[in-house]
C-alpha cells in the first residue's frame, strides 16, 4: 500500500518511514503543504495539521475538494475544535501525537477497511481475493468467511477451529488478500515487534493453517520473502474436521 506522509518534523517523519516500511507500506514523504498537494495521488494520505506553509486542515480541504482519498490526520493539537473540524472536512480519522507504529498501523488497516481502499501494491486484485464484507460483517475471500468480530471462520458451510494465533494469523494475511506479506511483516503483526523466538514457529502455524482450510494452496510460499492468503482454483479437499475431544464417541 503506497501512503503519502505530510509532515514537516524529520524527528517525526523518520522513525515513521522506517516503521512503516517494516510493515510493507511504501512511504512517500511530503515535508510542505504544497509539496503534498503536487504529489502524485497515494492509496491514503497521513496528514500533520501543523506544516510550515499552510494549516493543515487547509491541506484536508483541498484534497477532499478534489479526491476521495482517505486521509489520516496527525496532530499535536490539544483542541478538538481542530479535530472536529478536520473530520468535518472529510478526514477519516486522527491520531494524537505522540503516537505509536503500531497504533497508526491499526488505524491504517481500519480505514482501509472501512473506505475499502486496497492495502498492496497497486494493480488489480487477484480473481476472488477481495475485502467485500456479507450482510453479517464477515469478510468473504472466496468460499473463506472470517469474521472478525465473533472470530468465525468458515470454508462454505463448514465452520473451522483455530487457535488464537492461527487466527490472528490468517486475520493478518487476510488484510490484503493476494498480497505477500514477508515473514518479519508477520512476526511482527502476530507474535509482536519484540518477539525473539524461533522463526520456525511461523512455519509450524502456517502448516497447521494449511490443514484447517482444508488446501494447502490458501496459503502461497513465495520462496525468500513470504507468504500469500489465495483461494485455490480447483475445489480442493474439504476443511479439516475439528479436533475430537479425547473421550468423546467415535
Amino acid at each position: 500500500m503506497h501512503l503519502l506522509l505530510i509532515e514537516d518534523d524529520e524527528r517525526v517523519a523518520e522513525p515513521l518511514l522506517e516503521g512503516l516500511g517494516r510493515f510493507g507500506f511504501s512511504v512517500e514523504h511530503a515535508r510542505t503543504g504544497a509539496e503534498g498537494l503536487s504529489a502524485a495521488e497515494p492509496a491514503m494520505v497521513l496528514l500533520d495539521l501543523g506544516l510550515p506553509d499552510m494549516d493543515g486542515i487547509d491541506v484536508c480541504r483541498e484534497l477532499r475538494a478534489r479526491s476521495a482519498v482517505p486521509i489520516i490526520m496527525i496532530t499535536a493539537r490539544d483542541s478538538e475544535a481542530d479535530r472536529v473540524l478536520g473530520l468535518e472536512l472529510g478526514a477519516d480519522d486522527y491520531v494524537s501525537k505522540p503516537f505509536g507504529v503500531r497504533e497508526l498501523v491499526a488505524r491504517i488497516r481500519a480505514v482501509a477497511r472501512r473506505t475499502r481502499a486496497v492495502p498492496g501494491d497497486a494493480g488489480d486484485p487477484m480473481p476472488g481475493a477481495s475485502g467485500a464484507r456479507d450482510p453479517a460483517g464477515a469478510q468473504r475471500i472466496g468460499p473463506l468467511s472470517v469474521d472478525r468480530r465473533t472470530r468465525q471462520v468458515r470454508v462454505g458451510r463448514v465452520p473451522i477451529a483455530l487457535a488464537p494465533k492461527e487466527f490472528s494469523l490468517l486475520v493478518c494475511l487476510a488484510e490484503d488478500p493476494g498480497a505477500v506479506f514477508s515473514r518479519q511483516q508477520i512476526l511482527d503483526t502476530v507474535w509482536e515487534p519484540d518477539y525473539f523466538g524461533p522463526t520456525k514457529t511461523l512455519d509450524v502455524h502456517i502448516a497447521a493453517l494449511r490443514r484447517k482450510l482444508g488446501d494447502p494452496s490458501w496459503i502461497e510460499n513465495i520462496r525468500g520473502i513470504g507468504f500469500r492468503l489465495v483461494p485455490p482454483t480447483g475445489p480442493g479437499p474439504a476443511p479439516a474436521a475439528p479436533d475430537r475431544p479425547r473421550g468423546s464417541a467415535r
